[in-house]
């Protein structure tokens, strides 16, 4: 028997403009399918994650007393080469999917996945004064997507992080991936305080060849270790980052430190839609 074609988007997340920020496939799946499979189309894509969502039921999720309140979707992620435990710049991908594809009909989603539950929330982008565009006779909603992830140190998110003196040695450095792909750990971190009168607070940019990406244009998962760091040395809760990759991203960020949580908030926009036919 024929499987059903599996429908995909390509979203670049933590940007507002199209071939910016950082691109994911997000691929709807109605039926399960075998890892091999999922990591092929992955190295398909070949972008620095493909992400697979999978809906779960009411039935297979009795027993959580938040089954009835919000959709939940198992999540998994691939890079080229591997799967990861986290990533966060396809779940904001993941979460664009469904809040603008006209499946959902609400402003929250849980994401089952390696790491835990982790939840997507669209918030109102309230300082945008521009009148709305229109597409069809209907308006283009703006708003963000909040991700709450947990926070990591440093060592937890098993990256080497070196802070910089300045924002232009961040912009100016030479990767070169063969060291640091003897680097322990996932990758490389650099990391730099913005310059005073700027509208971020730090800035970096980050190095994961072992995992097949040589630099990550925006990554999520790495700010849940920045953001605790830059929180302490700032002395401030809220952030605002860019990831100073050729195609730049921006994130906002809220550390919660009592609860040991991050919140990431982005912007995200579909570029490409079709359907996987194997």
């Amino acid at each position: 028997m024929a499987r059903k074609p599996v429908k995909y988007s390509v979203v670049d997340a933590f940007t507002e403009l199209p071939f910016k920020g950082n691109p994911a496939a997000v691929c709807l799946l109605e039926e399960e399918r075998e890892d091999d499979w999922l990591q092929s189309v992955a190295s398909e894509f070949n972008l620095s994650e493909t992400c697979y969502l999978t809906r779960i039921d009411l039935e297979s999720a009795r027993g959580s007393p938040n089954a009835a309140l919000h959709p939940r979707f198992r999540l998994r992620w691939f890079t080229p080469v591997t799967e990861v435990e986290l990533c966060g710049h396809a779940t904001l991908a993941a979460a664009h999917t469904l809040f603008t594809s006209g499946l959902l009909k609400c402003n929250t989603i849980e994401f089952l996945t390696q790491s835990g539950i982790l939840t997507a929330k669209k918030v109102p982008d309230l300082k945008k004064s521009e009148p709305l565009k229109y597409e069809n006779g209907e308006a283009n909603e703006r708003f963000f997507i909040e991700l709450d992830f947990p926070a990591t140190t440093i060592v937890e998110d098993d990256s080497v992080e070196v802070e910089l003196s300045s924002v232009k040695m961040i912009a100016d450095f030479k990767p070169q991936f063969d060291e640091i792909q003897k680097c322990p750990g996932r990758g490389l971190i650099i990391t730099a305080a913005a310059p005073e009168g700027s509208e971020f607070d730090f800035v970096s940019r980050f190095f994961c060849p072992k995992f097949g990406i040589n630099e990550d244009p925006v990554c999520g998962s790495a700010h849940c270790a920045l953001a605790p760091y830059w929180c302490k040395k700032l002395g401030k809760c809220d952030l605002v980052a860019y990831q100073a990759s050729p195609r730049g991203g921006v994130l906002h960020l809220h550390v919660e430190e009592k609860h040991q949580r991050i919140l990431i908030r982005g912007k995200a926009v579909t570029v490409m839609e079709g359907s996987l036919l194997v």
